[in-house]
């Protein structure tokens, strides 16, 4: 059997919480390697976004994976190519690392520039679900919902209070002073140099 070095990833905490695409993953992964005769050396996990040109840094673990299987001259494999990222620069990058990777649903003999064609689509993919998104978050607000998360509101509700409530303490703590000083006939505060 031929190692190679797993990468599974979602975008948001809440998927990682929900272990769904990371499971799913998981199994695709194991039935290629089964199917092609690779055995699923290492895997690597990671709860992040693909997006951004500094994707790499904010991925430890793709690091990982890929400094394992370069020292274990083997592949990094993945479910889908989107997993890695949804940005052809990214994947051309990733290319010249000189770290093969293997993209479960395309198979193990896919041609380097037919995965640049794929990143491609996965890019214009990216580009019109933000599109989608837009235009449907933009209907929703022009029907009168109420966008946002409604917990990020009630913590910036609560920030709200408790600065008020500091503010309040605080000029309680200065306001005896400043009548002690305008009893005394003072009316301003002028400093000298």
């Amino acid at each position: 059997m031929k190692p190679i070095v797993a990468y599974v990833r979602v975008s948001t905490s809440q998927q990682g919480r929900s272990g769904l695409g990371i499971e799913a993953q998981r199994e695709a992964l194991a039935r290629f390697a089964g199917g092609e005769g690779f055995e699923i050396v290492s895997e690597f996990v990671e709860v992040e976004t693909g997006k951004g040109s500094d994707a790499l840094d904010r991925r430890p673990e793709l690091a990982g994976a890929l400094a394992k299987a370069r020292a274990l001259r083997c592949p990094v494999g993945v479910a889908k190519l989107d997993r890695l990222s949804r940005d052809v620069h990214f994947i051309s990058g990733l290319m010249a690392h000189r770290v093969p990777f293997i993209v479960a649903e395309l198979g193990p003999d896919v041609d380097p520039f037919v995965l640049h064609l794929y990143a491609a689509l996965a890019e214009k993919e990216r580009a019109l679900i933000a599109g989608r998104t837009k235009s449907a978050l933009a209907a929703a607000k022009a029907k009168g919902v109420k966008l946002g998360n409604p917990r990020i509101e009630a913590a910036r509700g609560e920030a709200v209070v408790a600065i008020k409530a500091a503010a309040d303490r605080a000029a309680g703590n200065v306001l005896p002073i400043i009548a002690e000083i305008r009893k005394s006939g003072a009316g301003a505060l002028r400093f000298r140099h």
